[in-house]
């Protein structure tokens, strides 16, 4: 088979095409020959090496994928073969090797995918989507007005729209750049406002009638969080999801102190115990089925092109997900 192995950390050039054997299903595990994988940020921060944590080379990245089940190990279902499902790597034994034409996977695993719903969409309800869901589980937006930075990116586009059907009061999306911005508000956002102008956290203040937003689910980090917290109300919550990207100092803490803000972590991992796992992907599933959540696709690319896929990610021109099929 066919795969992108990252050998050396570097620019989207270090990704290369080689030739490896198809791996073979252990006992308990499924073959899925892959029709879409998933390309994530932290992928692209992995490849530079400034990621939370350094990944040993070399290594096939990539950890959701979605295609059909090619062959079975022992012990597992014949009656299988031929399904379609979703692959959720980043829960399994080996987290990575997403970005190939066939992976291998714990049977327990995979999700059924329903027939309305494509490989591409299935990847973008994975990590992404379920990181949205959970952030809103987390803190939960019902008749409050809710912040959503990057909010035409992956994460975001599904957070914009999940925040409406969970009953925000209002829903305002940050991005940069008019295409952006029109986007999360074709989406269902409220009002939205551009961060790449300074002022922006001021026009978060006037649209909630010079309160500030309730909730911010930041899952951009750096600079951005500290910018966000003048937009964030007098005992708000500021959601953090941007592992390894933290900038804020005591003196932005103690000013939180002040105004009776709470900061809350969120990493989504610890959250998903299998069954949890498998009845979120499938709520998700069933919602982008059944058309009350659109997936926002923003590139396709061929596997070899995973180099190109990853530069348009690097250099912030990509909205929704960004997926390889091979």
């Amino acid at each position: 088979m066919k795969a992108i192995q990252l050998s050396r950390f570097g620019g989207p050039d270090v990704l290369e095409v080689v030739d490896l054997p198809s791996p073979v299903p252990q006992a308990g595990e499924v073959l899925v020959r892959v029709h879409a994988a998933g390309i994530n940020f932290f992928e692209v921060l992995m490849r530079r090496d400034g990621y939370a944590v350094t990944p040993q080379l070399p290594m096939i990245p990539g950890v959701e994928a979605a295609g059909f089940v090619e062959a079975v190990g022992h012990g597992v279902d014949a009656s299988l073969l031929g399904t379609r499902v979703a692959a959720p790597l980043f829960v399994s034994q080996r987290p990575h090797s997403g970005y190939a034409e066939q992976v291998t996977i714990d049977a327990d695993l995979i999700v059924p995918l329903p027939d309305a719903l494509s490989f591409e969409d299935a990847t973008a309800l994975m990590v992404q989507g379920l990181t949205a869901l959970h952030l809103l589980r987390q803190s939960p937006p019902d008749g409050k007005s809710v912040l959503v930075p990057a909010a035409s990116g992956g994460v975001g586009s599904l957070l914009v729209q999940l925040a409406r059907l969970k009953g925000a009061r209002k829903v305002i999306a940050a991005a940069g750049g008019k295409a952006k911005l029109d986007l999360a508000l074709s989406l269902g956002a409220d009002a939205a406002v551009d961060y790449i102008k300074p002022d922006w956290p001021a026009r978060v203040r006037d649209i909630t009638g010079g309160g500030g937003a309730d909730i911010i689910y930041d899952t951009v980090g750096g600079a951005l969080t500290a910018a966000s917290l003048q937009a964030l109300a007098p005992g708000g919550e500021l959601v953090f999801a941007a592992l390894g990207r933290y900038a804020l100092g005591a003196s932005d803490l103690e000013a939180m102190i002040g105004r009776n803000q709470s900061l809350r972590g969120f990493a989504l991992l610890p959250l998903l115990s299998p069954d949890v796992l498998k009845a979120s992907l499938s709520e998700l599933f069933q919602l982008a089925a059944s058309g009350r959540l659109h997936v926002a696709i923003g590139g396709r690319f061929p596997l070899d092109q995973a180099g190109e896929a990853h530069r348009l990610l690097d250099e912030r021109r990509s909205t929704g997900k960004v997926v390889l099929m091979p």
